[in-house]
C-alpha cells in the first residue's frame, strides 16, 4: 500500500530543495518525525505538526491528507493564498486587488 501522505511530503520537500533536517527545523518537528511521515505505512501524523509542515511546503493540510487525485497542488496553493488573503487588512487587500487588475489589463 502506497504512503500517499509520505510521497507528497517527500516530493514537495525535494522540489523546494529542503533536507529532512531543514524541514524539521522550519516546522518545529524532529528529523525522525519527518522521516516517519515520509516512510511509515500508515503514518500517524499529529494534526498540529502536519499543519506546520504544510505551511512550510506552501500547501494545505487537505492536499497532504487527500487520497484521490482530484485535489491538485495548484488547487492547494490557491486555497492557501486565499486563506492568507482573508487574514489581510483592508488596505493590503485593496493593493492585492489592484495588482491583479493591472495583470489582467496586460493580458
Amino acid at each position: 500500500m502506497a504512503n500517499t501522505l509520505g510521497d507528497k511530503i517527500r516530493k514537495l520537500r525535494k522540489d523546494k530543495g529542503l533536507t529532512l533536517d531543514k524541514l524539521a527545523e522550519l516546522s518545529g518537528s524532529s528529523k525522525s518525525y519527518i522521516w516517519e511521515l515520509e516512510n511509515k505505512n500508515p503514518p500517524r501524523p499529529s494534526a498540529d505538526k502536519l499543519t506546520k509542515i504544510a505551511e512550510q511546503l506552501e500547501t494545505t493540510l487537505e492536499f497532504l491528507l487527500h487520497e484521490g487525485e482530484d485535489v491538485t497542488q495548484e488547487d492547494a496553493a490557491d486555497a492557501r493564498f486565499y486563506r492568507q488573503y482573508r487574514k489581510m487588512d483592508s488596505n493590503t487587500k485593496a493593493k492585492v486587488r489592484q495588482i491583479i487588475k493591472l495583470w489582467d489589463e496586460d493580458s
